[in-house]
């Protein structure tokens, strides 16, 4: 018998961290799960985490010059020594997305229009039933991704922005101060 009610559809979610995890790897994270199955766990890449580097600091092969300027976004607290990249676009109202696609397969997406290409090191792993008991402890809010996503800047301010956009509760989630018993 299976712990676990069964999930909700996760795959190509959007989760929001609770402000209850504040570890530094996923305090305030927005991380689009891009894979997801009860028996083999999750993958997703944090998408508001910016490292302060671009590309050409990891990759200086020449072969891969088109690629130097994009910044670098911390993935996750996994294998944080490679590089990886995505592209996401909108096709029939819908986000699409590629995930750990190689930089030659990077290069070719940034020759399409309206699609964003961005660098990870690292990336966001679960095993079996890792996220569910995460859920179940309502350590993440599930959320459809939405078409201005690619428009928004992936930084800091996109959790809170996203948050504030689900309920009036989250939106008072997202405004309140980090220490709220300091105040």
């Amino acid at each position: 018998m299976n712990a676990h009610p069964v999930p909700p559809e996760l795959q190509k979610k959007i989760l929001l961290a609770d402000p209850s995890l504040r570890d530094g790897t996923f305090n305030k994270s927005v991380v689009l799960l891009a894979e997801h199955s009860p028996e083999e766990g999750a993958f997703g890449l944090i998408l508001n985490h910016p490292s302060g580097q671009t590309v050409s600091d990891l990759l200086s092969d020449p072969d891969f010059l088109e690629l130097w300027k994009l910044p670098v976004h911390l993935g996750g607290p996994i294998a944080r020594d490679q590089l990886t990249f995505a592209a996401f676009w909108e096709r029939d109202s819908q986000l699409g997305f590629a995930t750990r696609i190689s930089a030659d397969e990077a290069k070719a997406y940034l020759n399409q229009p309206g699609t964003l290409v961005k660098a990870f090191a690292g990336y966001s792993g679960w095993s079996k039933d890792q996220l569910e008991d995460e859920l179940e402890q309502q350590a993440w809010t599930i959320t459809d991704p939405k078409i201005n996503l690619l428009t928004r800047d992936h930084n800091g301010s996109l959790w809170k922005n996203l948050m504030r956009e689900l309920s009036p509760y989250h939106r008072i989630l997202a405004d309140a101060p980090d220490e709220i018993l300091a105040n």
